[in-house]
């Protein structure tokens, strides 16, 4: 089987980074308006309950799977599922960051998500960085 593609979720892509912030700090930056516009689109307001549903500007709707403080926000996301987590760094220094999506229908859409989250995964650490979060 190729390299991303799985028996039960379709073609599927995990970007992760170890940030030098802490997980309370990236948490209320992602979940918060500026970070929620930078990984679900602008516009995005997520209510934290399962089932409630969202709309971006861009006209993108989903509903949100499951909404964990501090853990982790799993929506589905047009036709895919989207899932951002975090966790303690493992030397106690900063906060793992990551970003799963799966359902994607090609090997190509799984090309172009990798860029988008890495892309997004940049955009995150420099507003933390610039000390937005």
């Amino acid at each position: 089987m190729p390299t991303g593609l799985t028996k039960d979720a379709g073609w599927q892509i995990g970007v992760s980074r170890t940030l030098p912030h802490p997980l309370p700090a990236v948490w209320d930056f992602i979940s918060g308006p500026e970070g929620l516009a930078l990984w679900l689109g602008p516009g995005a307001e997520l209510t934290p309950e399962r089932g409630a549903p969202y709309r971006t500007a861009a006209g993108v709707t989903g509903e949100v799977r499951g909404y964990r403080p501090e853990d982790r926000i799993r929506v589905t996301h047009g036709a895919t599922t989207v899932q951002v987590a975090l966790t303690p760094a493992g030397s106690g220094a900063g906060t793992v960051l990551r970003f799963h999506q799966e359902r994607m229908v090609s090997a190509e859409e799984r090309e172009r998500q990798r860029s988008h989250w890495q892309r997004v995964m940049d955009e995150i650490a420099a507003a933390l960085d610039r000390g937005r979060g």
